[in-house]
């Protein structure tokens, strides 16, 4: 962790090999996940993939369907891919641009690891436990946003290291970069931010500012945009934190309703115990001690700045679970139920970095088979159990995804059937889309929440500006209003289908009474996108 300039430099040949050996475990494992079924068991995979498709398939297509809370990039990496059908329904439009991330990352981190320690032992030791994880291959082998911010972190980490041993003003530009795109991925990179922008000014020689100044301000691009586009589309920068959609108001509406504040809101133990026992379930218990103790010797040995901002993702998560904005729930801890155990993979990259430095102390001549050694015993609890069901993301996501799976089913059999292109269905986005997406049904056949004012009108005034002639409710949304008050003035729409299971919403469908206007009909004086407020 001392090494020369030179001293760790990757070779060309070694970093085709590694990328080639990523690639066919990124294949390899998106193509058994989808062979299984799983790619869209999570239901935020569902809707990243249709939120990059409603960008060009929609009543109102444009910019401003990319939406609010969450954040723009892994929506406009998949906008090449959605626009195939098959690609879009299968959800194979959101894996390609995770799986391409896990490769990216997986060489970002392996170089990185080469420069820190100068040798190849322990970087193939660090790598593995990174890429190796099966709860990791799982989410780069879905439309998740996680490993795309693994990859970022990782060529963040790559070109901090670079610049501690270089000083060059390229490895200032390739960290400006990979902040940037951190902070277009999700939030945790822009908690990032001032830390590096800190270790940047203490670290160049002679305390260069300038340094600083300018991976300071590519960097915050990314919140400043986000901030702008809320601002723009909506009227209030701080839409994606206070808005209705937001984490903050859902968590409002909750504890208004009676349900209990999450574990770790405003108690620092329980936000650790959390986020501690989330990580321990991701990486296993073998990774967890191994990599902790690499930690220790790191800091023992001066080499703090890949422990800090490795920790760094660890550190938002702790925070937000006090903060309430984020709650995890594992299975063994109060509510004894799955939610956000994923996030427990922010410490993969810190742990994986522990297994390297406890290979890189070592004399070099035993480097290569400790190194076999911490592989062996990092992923001894998978290869032990070499079935999904160990996999606390993959659990997570087939648990609370049973009921949705069921309803988007039986509702999608049932709309392909009956559906007559042109006529229009009206429905709330989320989950529900998830049944036109199945159905094979192009999103501008429907009026939803994001399709403003139009939807806005035909939920206020159905009476003059409803006119589609399937609904599909979900229990207590604005359509399910809607039709109430249609029954009052017009026009009548008649129950076709309910769907009801065990601790899921029911799902209606619902048809209008006669036949509706044709869809060209009513969209001819429709405008091209919203009124911005």
């Amino acid at each position: 962790m001392a090494a020369s300039r030179n001293s760790g430099r990757l070779p060309v040949s070694e970093a085709l090999l590694t990328a080639a050996l990523l690639a066919a475990v990124s294949v390899a494992a998106a193509w058994w996940v989808f062979q299984q079924g799983f790619t869209l068991y999570y239901g935020d995979a569902t809707a990243h993939v249709n939120i990059a498709r409603r960008v060009f398939d929609s009543r109102t297509p444009g910019w401003y369907q990319i939406g609010t809370v969450w954040l723009p990039l892994p929506h406009v990496l998949m906008l090449p891919f959605v626009q195939n059908d098959q690609w879009w329904r299968s959800g194979l439009a959101g894996v390609i641009p995770s799986a391409g991330a896990y490769v990216v990352g997986g060489l970002f981190f392996y170089a990185a690891m080469r420069h820190a320690f100068a040798s190849q032992a322990p970087a193939v030791a660090a790598l593995a436990m990174l890429a190796l994880n099966p709860n990791l291959l799982y989410l780069q082998s879905a439309p998740m946003t996680e490993v795309l911010f693994l990859a970022e972190l990782s060529a963040l980490l790559y070109f901090t290291v670079r610049f501690g041993q270089s000083q060059s003003i390229g490895a200032v530009v390739g960290a400006s970069l990979a902040a940037l795109a951190g902070a277009l991925t999700r939030y945790e990179g822009w908690f990032l931010i001032p830390f590096v922008t800190l270790y940047l000014l203490l670290r160049a020689k002679r305390r260069c500012v300038l340094y600083a100044i300018l991976f300071g301000a590519v960097a915050s691009l990314g919140p400043l945009y986000w901030l702008f586009h809320n601002w723009f589309w909506w009227g209030d920068a701080l839409e994606f934190y206070r808005g209705p959609w937001s984490a903050k108001a859902i968590y409002e509406r909750a504890l208004a309703g009676g349900m209990a504040r999450y574990p770790g809101d405003q108690d620092w133990a329980k936000a650790w115990l959390q986020f501690r026992e989330a990580a321990r379930l991701c990486a296993g218990w073998p990774l967890a001690v191994l990599g902790l103790a690499g930690a220790a010797v790191a800091l023992w040995r001066r080499a703090w700045w890949p422990v800090l901002l490795l920790s760094l993702p660890a550190l938002f998560y702790v925070w937000s679970l006090h903060s309430g904005g984020t709650p995890i729930f594992v299975p063994h801890l109060w509510p004894h139920t799955y939610y956000n155990t994923r996030y427990g993979l922010a410490a993969l990259p810190l742990l994986a970095f522990g297994c390297g430095v406890l290979t890189a102390i070592l004399p070099a001549w035993v480097r290569a088979l400790s190194a076999a050694a911490v592989i062996l015993a990092g992923l001894s609890p998978w290869l032990l159990a070499p079935d999904a069901q160990p996999w606390i993301c993959w659990r997570e996501s087939q648990v609370n995804s049973e009921a949705r799976r069921a309803w988007t089913k039986e509702a999608a059999g049932f709309i392909r059937e009956n559906y007559r292109p042109g006529t229009g269905i009206i429905h709330s986005f989320g989950d529900v889309t998830g049944i036109l997406q199945q159905a094979g049904i192009p999103l501008r056949e429907s009026l939803h929440t994001g399709n403003v004012p139009h939807f806005d009108a035909a939920v206020s005034r159905p009476d003059l500006f409803l006119w589609e002639e399937w609904a599909i409710v979900m229990s207590g949304d604005k359509i399910a209003d809607a039709l109430v008050k249609a029954r009052r003035s017009g026009p009548r729409y008649e129950l076709m289908k309910s769907i009801t299971l065990r601790s899921a919403p029911a799902i209606e469908i619902h048809r209008r009474a006669g036949r509706g206007l044709p869809l060209e009909v009513h969209l001819s004086g429709a405008s091209a996108g919203p009124v911005v407020p």
